[in-house]
């Protein structure tokens, strides 16, 4: 008799006693080694209904090999099978402090029990034994495209470091800067190059400004009050200037010196005026009201009008020429959502499009909401699509989205932001952060939302991922094409928790913790063919359990015998794949597009924005480089990349302005602000590189009269425009 043993998830959460999602099944670690980092190998497939609290599921990783599959010799030796049901405890798993995390890393294909998915002929899939022959090596430098000796290489993962020193050339200290003074009024730069004629406009810029209020400091990079900042292009000569955002947690802040208003990773000062009865009649207010305007992250135009962003649904008018704040709007008085991203989409014809969060009576629901180009964008706007979130109590923390010619891409990460939990929290005066919880077993889902009727036509699985930024998405022969900066795990916000920043250099976990890389998911729209096949093997009706029923343990087999996977994914030149699972669910495993950490992505946004695209622009977000100020131009096409970078210099985003009539997608200029790191904290920069070859064209730099820190996000408004308005 063989006996298997299946680890299941309790029937409810034991924290929260809610339906809510809890860590599946997982087998033991497997060290594997691929071409670009390190990985773990896990896999957990999902069962009946998506929360693993309400489902029993069971992990391919301790199922053996069909007996159909077998050979009839082979079947006649199999005994009967007993299977051991032994509950495992729930638990959350991403807490709001710091912790180390592995590398980043892909297993996409279950393995276990001496089995494992390999690749065999025509692209195809098998059973087959698995020799665990690999061993944990550390990640090999990656040269330039070009021959670039000065280009950013990655760190090995287990090099040793100097304890107190571990990342020399890395000064995180121009994230942690207050400006001290803003700079109403332009000041000129310094042009060293030439500026190409054509160019004119205004690079606006948003981002962190001070993480001071009083005497006290915020605990995380995502609470600094909002500073916006201007480099105006005109005629070869460049000034700029900055401002802070006049939100009202800025203006309460300011008036009372004290945190009085709670963010992202940072509580208020408690209000003696304010009791317990208060905080609970808050949470019954309007959407928004309750919640910080401290719009930090980007700056995006809806018509003539520039607004700045963050998550809550509250954003504000800026004047793109004296980056005063003109006007507060609250989104949720116009269309039925309690937050949206930060990153909406601007359509060719001005048409404006983000994704939002509705609450219904079936809970909580992504949903997409058009802003059409005119006078009344607003009153005008409505919800043209939506999908349910998988979790009644945690729906998904959502940044970005994506869009393509005929469908709207939400994806869905297993970081989460608790309903219950968000309710306490309110009601204890807790950061919103502490609402966060990781589910790290639970896979990621993509959700692909038909643009004509709003509703949902296919859903993806991918590994637990996690993410800020998706780079781009297109339509190609019956798939979607979707690249993302991916990271393992969001360890990546607690290494921008204020603490955890200044003590980096003691932290030989910090870089690892970082570590991302920008992927690509390819989607295949045509695969009913597949799944009828699919069903005929797996008989993916029964359930999980079902199916373990009629498995055998720890026999070989011939290939001839083997049960086979099909790679669903006919594009050529592309090396990631889909597979119909036992389930009938299409997982997809990506390809690794560039060996560098690359962070706030950028293309040539006004005419590949949903198209077929070449080229991307990053700034690095390895803190272990040996320049972590990086610039990076990737090929996707030829996985090539060009690389700038100076000593000690810290630019952001790089936001590409095309030439007028480009002859190709790359012809144009890259325009990224820069900063000093050590003791230049009053050096401020902009930076004009060539579209094409990734080399300096010219740059201003600016003596600021008190300190500059690195900003986030922007958008160029060229003079062309401005004239039109």
């Amino acid at each position: 008799m063989d006996t298997i043993s299946v680890e299941v998830e309790e029937e409810f959460c034991e924290e929260t006693n809610f339906e809510s999602p809890c860590p599946s099944p997982l087998e033991g670690d497997k060290v594997l080694n691929m071409d670009f980092l390190t990985i773990n190998g896990r896999f957990t497939p999902m069962s009946g209904q998506a929360s693993a609290c309400s489902t029993r599921s069971v992990s391919l990783a301790t199922t053996p090999i069909p007996p159909e599959m077998l050979g009839e010799g082979e079947q006649e030796e199999q005994g009967e099978i007993v299977i051991n049901v032994q509950p495992k405890p729930s638990r959350h798993l991403f807490e709001s402090s710091g912790r180390t995390t592995p590398v980043f890393t892909w297993n996409p294909l279950p393995t276990g029990n001496s089995i494992v998915y390999a690749k065999g002929k025509d692209n195809e899939v098998k059973f087959k034994k698995f020799e665990d022959d690999s061993t944990d090596t550390e990640s090999s430098a990656v040269s330039d495209a070009e021959g670039d000796e000065s280009a950013i290489t990655a760190e090995t993962t287990h090099k040793k470091h100097d304890p107190s020193n571990c990342y020399p050339n890395c000064d995180v200290n121009v994230w942690l800067r207050s400006c001290e003074q803003e700079i109403v009024e332009p000041i000129a730069g310094e042009v060293r190059g030439v500026v190409p004629e054509w160019l004119n406009g205004s690079l606006l810029r948003n981002g962190p400004g001070s993480l001071k209020v009083g005497d006290m400091t915020f605990n995380h990079l995502f609470d600094s009050s909002a500073l916006l900042h201007r480099f105006n292009i005109e005629n070869g000569h460049v000034t700029y200037q900055c401002r802070f955002l006049k939100s009202d947690a800025y203006k309460k802040n300011k008036a009372a010196q004290r945190i009085v208003v709670t963010e992202f990773g940072t509580s208020a000062a408690p209000d003696p005026c304010h009791t317990i009865f208060h905080r609970i009649a808050a949470i019954f207010g309007k959407p928004g009201e309750n919640v910080s305007d401290n719009a930090m992250i980007s700056i995006y135009p809806f018509g003539d009008e520039y607004f700045t962003f963050t998550e809550s649904p509250i954003i504000h008018r800026i004047d793109p020429e004296t980056l005063e704040t003109e006007a507060k709007l609250n989104l949720s008085d116009y269309v039925g959502i309690v937050n949206h991203t930060s990153h909406p989409h601007v359509m060719s014809d001005g048409t404006v499009y983000n994704l939002g969060m509705s609450v219904t009576k079936t809970g909580p629901t992504y949903t997409i909401i058009c802003f059409p180009n005119g006078e009344h964008m607003f009153e005008n706007a409505r919800i043209v699509a939506s999908v349910p979130a998988r979790w009644k109590f945690h729906p998904g923390y959502m940044h970005t989205f994506g869009i393509t010619e005929n469908f709207f891409v939400v994806v869905e990460q297993p970081l989460s932001v608790s309903v219950p939990h968000m309710l306490v929290s309110q009601i204890k005066n807790e950061p919103m952060v502490s609402s966060m919880k990781w589910f790290e077993k639970q896979q990621t889902y993509i959700y692909l939302l038909d643009r004509d009727t709003g509703e949902l036509k296919h859903t993806f699985h991918a590994e637990p991922f996690f993410y800020l930024h998706i780079i781009n998405q297109y339509e190609k022969e019956g798939h979607v094409v979707l690249d993302i900066c991916c990271y393992k795990d969001p360890a990546m916000l607690n290494c921008m928790y204020v603490d955890t920043m200044k003590n980096m250099q003691q932290n030989p976990d910090y870089a690892r913790m970082f570590r991302g890389r920008p992927l690509r998911f390819v989607l295949p729209l045509n695969f009913e063919e597949s799944l009828k096949r699919s069903s005929s093997v797996f008989s993916a009706s029964k359930s999980w359990t079902g199916l373990m029923k009629r498995l055998s343990v720890g026999d070989d087999l011939d290939a001839d015998d083997s049960l086979t996977l099909k790679n669903l994914v006919t594009l050529e030149g592309m090396s990631a794949t889909a597979y119909v699972m036992p389930d009938s669910t299409i997982f997809c495993k990506p390809e690794l597009l560039c060996n560098l950490g690359c962070e706030t992505p950028r293309i040539y946004y006004e005419e590949h924005l949903g198209r077929e695209y070449r080229y991307f622009y990053a700034i690095s977000s390895d803190v272990d480089a040996s320049n972590p100020g990086t610039l990076i131009k990737v090929d996707v096409i030829n996985k090539t990349r060009l690389t700038w970078c100076e000593e000690n210099c810290y630019p952001s985003e790089p936001i590409f302005v095309p030439a007028p009539d480009p002859q190709s997608e790359d012809d144009g200029v890259v325009l990224a602000a820069m900063v000093w790191g050590r003791d230049e904290e009053n050096r401020v920069g902009l930076l004009v590189l060539d579209g094409k070859t990734f080399t300096e064209f010219a740059r201003s730099e600016f003596e600021t009269p008190g300190p500059v820190p690195k900003c986030l996000h922007g958008w160029f408004q060229s003079s062309t425009s401005k004239k039109s308005q």
